[in-house]
This record gives C-alpha cells, sequence and structure tokens, in this order.
C-alpha cells in the first residue's frame, strides 16, 4: 500500500452505499493498480493512503482524472467499487486519495478546513509529480474541493466534473454547517440510538459508515473547522475558465443548484438525472461514468478547453439544463 504524506460517501453524514457500489468493471483493472504509503506532502505532515489505475497493456493514459470524495462517510472506496477501473480501462490515469481523517489516510484531530483539503491536494500532485493539467472529479464535498482548487490553481486543471457539488459560497457554508450540527446532535450526542435506527433501517454497512463518521466527528475538530471555511463569492466562481460539467439528481436537495451554476458559469454543462437523490455516483455508476468520459475525452488535454467535436453529455431520458 502506499501513504502519501500531505503536510465515505456523502457530504451529510448519510450512507451512499460506499464500498459497495456496482460499476461495470469486470476487476481486470486492478493489476494496473499502485497503491502508495509514502512520505508527508500536507501542511501539517498528515499521510494520506492513494491509489493510482493505469490503462491496462501499458498503454500510455490519454488524460489524468483525480477523484476526490465525500464528508465523513466517504472513502475512495466510493470511486473504486463504482467508475476508476473503467475510466482507467478507457485509457486514464486515474489517481485517487482518502482525505485526510477518511478511510485508510492519517486522522489528525485538527486542521480540517476547506483550505487544508486543498493544500492536501496541492501537495499530493507535486509528490506524485503530476505536474500537468488534471481533470478534477469530485463528489458532494470532494467536488467543493475541486472547484476550490482550480480558483487556486487554473493553469493546472483541464477540466472540473463534480457530482451533487457546490463552491463554497456563503449558502455552500450555511448548508454544511446545518449538516455537520444535525450530525452532532445524531452521531455523537445521541450516537447509540442514531446506530441502532440506522442498523434497523438502512443495514449493517450503512450503520458501519455511520459509526466511523461518529468517530471521525467525535474524535477531531472537523465539524467546528469545515464551518469555519473561507468562503468565496459569485465573482471569484464566475472567474473558473476550466470546462465545468456538473450533474446532479432531480430528487436531490441539490436540484435547481444547476440553474445557479450556469448562470455564473455561462459555459458549465449540467445534467439532471430523473430519479435519482443524493446518492446518484452509487446509484447510478454506468451514466455517471458514461457522463465523465464523454466529458473528459471532449477536452483538450493541453488547454481543457472543450473541442468542437466534444459528444454531448445529455441523454433523452435526462433532463439537460444547459
Amino acid at each position: 500500500m502506499a501513504m502519501i504524506d500531505t503536510g465515505r460517501d456523502t457530504c451529510d453524514g448519510t450512507s451512499s452505499g460506499t464500498g459497495g457500489g456496482t460499476g461495470s468493471g469486470t476487476g481486470d483493472d486492478a493489476d494496473h493498480a499502485t497503491d502508495h504509503d509514502g512520505p508527508d506532502s500536507g501542511p501539517d505532515g498528515v499521510r494520506l493512503h492513494v491509489q493510482r489505475l493505469s490503462p491496462p497493456d501499458g498503454r500510455p493514459p490519454t488524460a489524468t482524472a483525480v477523484l476526490i470524495h465525500g464528508l465523513l462517510t466517504d472513502s475512495l472506496a466510493s470511486w473504486y467499487f463504482t467508475v476508476a477501473p473503467d475510466l482507467a480501462a478507457a485509457g486514464l490515469e486515474v489517481v485517487m486519495y482518502d482525505q485526510r481523517g477518511h478511510g485508510r489516510s492519517e486522522r489528525p484531530g485538527s486542521g480540517y478546513r476547506l483550505d487544508t483539503f486543498v493544500t492536501d491536494l496541492e501537495r499530493l500532485l507535486d509528490r506524485l509529480d503530476i505536474t500537468g493539467p488534471v481533470h478534477l472529479v469530485g463528489n458532494c464535498f470532494g467536488g467543493t474541493v475541486a472547484f476550490a482548487y482550480a480558483m487556486r490553481h487554473p493553469e493546472r486543471v483541464a477540466g472540473i466534473a463534480v457530482i451533487e457539488a457546490k463552491p463554497a459560497t456563503e449558502s455552500w457554508l450555511t448548508e454544511i454547517s446545518g449538516i455537520l450540527r444535525r450530525v452532532v446532535a445524531e452521531l455523537v450526542v445521541h450516537e447509540a440510538e442514531s446506530l441502532a435506527w440506522v442498523s434497523a433501517n438502512r443495514g449493517a454497512h450503512t450503520a458501519r459508515l455511520a459509526k466511523s463518521a461518529a468517530r471521525l466527528v467525535r474524535t477531531t475538530t472537523i465539524a467546528e473547522d469545515v464551518p469555519e471555511s473561507r468562503v468565496v463569492s459569485e465573482e471569484q466562481v464566475g472567474a473558473v475558465r476550466c470546462p465545468v460539467l456538473a450533474v446532479y439528481g432531480a430528487d436531490s436537495e441539490l436540484a435547481g443548484q444547476e440553474r445557479w451554476l450556469e448562470s455564473v458559469l455561462p459555459g458549465t454543462r449540467t445534467v439532471v438525472l430523473p430519479g435519482q437523490g443524493h446518492s446518484v455516483l452509487a446509484e447510478a455508476p454506468t451514466r455517471i461514468r458514461e457522463l465523465l468520459l464523454s466529458w473528459i475525452h471532449g477536452c483538450d488535454p493541453a488547454t481543457g478547453v472543450l473541442g468542437t467535436s466534444a459528444p454531448a453529455v445529455d441523454a433523452p431520458l435526462e433532463a439537460d439544463a444547459s
């Protein structure tokens, strides 16, 4: 395994099926995986667990996709068991990592503001010697990290694809603060009762994820740190120049977010998936994979500019808000 010193799935502390996805990958790409436990690369020496998947048969990758998971119950497993092997099989170099405090990465007692997560990504890519423009793919909080990284390093981002995510605006801060307050009340103050309910109504797997989230909130300052993150203005969001793909579930609380995002970033391509909620990555991995491959292969690998011949990312059964 490999750790990179940087110094599960949903951002609301509920289960998204992390680790139990059913992507279309066959598992053959596991032979092309590299698991890292490396030297520290974060601002406070926190080590991050990293996994890389390469195209099969030694083919050179056509582009690099960096997959960033969500908060609390999530980890890189949500990507590995859904779309990551298929992205590598299609010719991409895939980089996944457990964000600080999650999965097999180290769990410091403090240091969980958004800027620190962004710095982790920055130093991680430096340690991996990934210097060319990359495609950032973020689920929920991972999408917020992707937007923030693109604002900090526009020259290093070929494109952003976010799933059920939004930039770190004032409205985001209000929402994430409320979510974390509920998590503290339900999974810390009333942990035993909450875990018993989750186990009885959502199953053992979801209960394990909830228990892990409770431990993270109880043993660190993440619930206090994230709400203290710096926010960005609509003007700063509008300054993002790389192509942006945003995918939302029609039944999600974020439904309607696509209209705001398009008003701020007119070039954004948005797709709304009918019948899907917040856990769209786990519940519709095949469609997510198709959207990501279409999007990434439609961007110029050197500049990130969407080509005029790029395949459309919408489908007849979906609402394409663009």
